[in-house]
C-alpha cells in the first residue's frame, strides 16, 4: 500500500501568466502559498482479482485502465504502463472546483503514487513535470503550470515560467510572527459556486493577444507583491490583491458573475481592505484581507448576502499556511 498527499494552494497575484501562450513571449510569474488542506491518493495492489478499481465520487471497476471514464486516472495508468491489478482511491479535505488548484494537486499526488508503484521515488520537480505532461500534453486542458508546481513544492514561492519551458522557484522567507499576522488578517470563504477552471481559461487563452499588456502588468506585479511580503506590508498586499482582481475581471466574461460581485462588494463595504476570487474565477473560494477586529462584521455581511442571493453552501474555511509539498506518507 502507498499513500501520498499534496497541498492545495492560495495564489495571490500573477495567475494566468503561467499559460504557454503568454510565457513563451514574456516571463510568466505567480506568487502563491500552500495551505493545510490536502488531496490524498491511496494505492494498493489488487492481486486477488487482477482488476483495476478506482474510487473517487464514483467507483469504477475495469479489466484495463483504458476502460475508465475518469480521464486523469485512465491516462496516468496508461502513461506509466501499469497493467497489473490495482485499487486506487482519492480523498480531499475540500471539494473540487473551489479555485484552490485541486485538480492539479490530485494529479501531482497521483503521479507520485503511481511512480512509487513502479519502484521510483520521484522528486518534487519530477512530480510537477509529470502532472503538467498529464494535464497539458496528454489531456490537452487549457491550463497553466502554477498549480502543479505549487502542489509539488509547497511553501510560499515566486514561480517564474520561462520561454524554454523551465520553471524557476524562488522561496519567499517569512518568520513565524509575520506568518501569524498574515493568517490573522485573512479570511477564506467558499462561495458555494463551482466552475471547472478549463471553461474560464479557454476564453482567456483565446484573448491573450488582446490582453497582452495586462498580462505583462500582472506578471510584473508578482515581484512588487513579493517585496510587500518581505517588508511586512499587509495593507499594501491587500491593495494589490484588489488591483489584481480588478485587472483579472477584464480578461474574460466568465471570470466573475453577478453573485460573485455582490459578495465581494459586501466585504468591501463591511471594511475589507481587499481580496480576490481564487483560481480561474466564476466561483470557488474568495480570499479577503482586513483588520482582525473587522472580521466578524465582514463575515456577517457576507453570510447575509449569501443567504439573500441563495448561496446555500457558502461558508468560511479556516486555514493556515504550510511548507509541505507533495509527500510520501506511507509505502509498504
Amino acid at each position: 500500500m502507498i499513500i501520498t498527499r499534496a497541498p492545495l494552494r492560495i495564489s495571490f497575484v500573477g495567475g494566468g501568466t503561467d499559460i504557454k501562450e503568454f510565457y513563451s513571449r514574456y516571463p510568466g510569474r505567480v506568487i502563491s502559498t500552500s495551505i493545510d488542506k490536502f488531496v490524498y491518493i491511496v494505492t494498493n495492489q489488487n492481486d486477488w482479482s487482477g482488476k483495476f478499481i478506482i474510487k473517487y465520487l464514483e467507483t469504477e471497476t475495469a479489466d484495463h485502465p483504458r476502460e475508465f471514464k475518469h480521464t486523469r486516472f485512465k491516462e496516468a495508468l496508461l502513461k506509466l504502463k501499469l497493467s497489473t491489478g490495482m485499487e486506487i482511491a482519492s480523498f480531499a479535505d475540500l471539494p473540487a472546483k473551489t479555485g484552490l488548484g485541486s485538480s492539479s494537486t490530485f494529479s501531482v499526488a497521483l503521479m507520485k503514487a503511481l511512480y512509487a508503484n513502479k519502484g521510483k521515488d520521484i522528486s518534487r520537480e519530477k512530480a510537477a513535470k509529470a502532472a503538467c505532461e498529464l494535464e497539458i500534453d496528454i489531456l490537452h486542458e487549457p491550463i497553466g503550470k502554477q498549480d502543479q508546481y505549487a502542489a509539488a513544492f509547497g511553501g510560499l514561492n515566486v514561480y517564474t515560467f520561462n520561454a524554454n519551458g523551465s520553471v524557476d522557484i524562488e522561496p519567499v522567507p517569512i518568520d513565524k510572527q509575520f506568518q501569524s499576522e498574515f493568517e490573522n488578517h485573512t479570511m477564506l470563504f467558499f462561495t458555494g459556486m463551482t466552475r471547472p477552471a478549463s471553461s474560464v481559461l479557454a476564453e482567456q487563452k483565446n484573448k491573450i493577444e488582446d490582453n497582452f499588456e495586462t498580462y505583462k502588468k500582472m506578471s510584473d506585479s508578482v515581484l512588487v507583491f513579493r517585496d510587500k511580503i518581505l517588508n511586512k506590508d499587509l495593507r499594501g498586499m491587500a491593495n494589490m490583491l484588489h488591483e489584481g482582481w480588478m485587472r483579472k475581471k477584464t480578461l474574460a466574461s466568465c471570470v466573475t458573475n453577478n453573485k460573485t460581485d455582490i459578495l465581494y462588494e459586501a466585504a468591501i463595504r463591511a471594511g475589507a481592505w481587499g481580496g480576490k476570487i481564487l483560481g480561474a474565477g466564476g466561483g470557488g473560494c474568495m480570499l479577503i484581507m482586513a483588520k482582525p477586529n473587522d472580521h466578524k462584521k465582514i463575515q456577517n455581511s457576507l453570510e447575509y448576502s449569501a443567504t439573500r442571493i441563495k448561496l446555500e453552501n457558502f461558508k468560511r474555511i479556516p486555514f493556515e499556511l504550510t511548507s509541505s509539498g507533495v509527500d510520501m506518507l506511507f509505502n509498504s
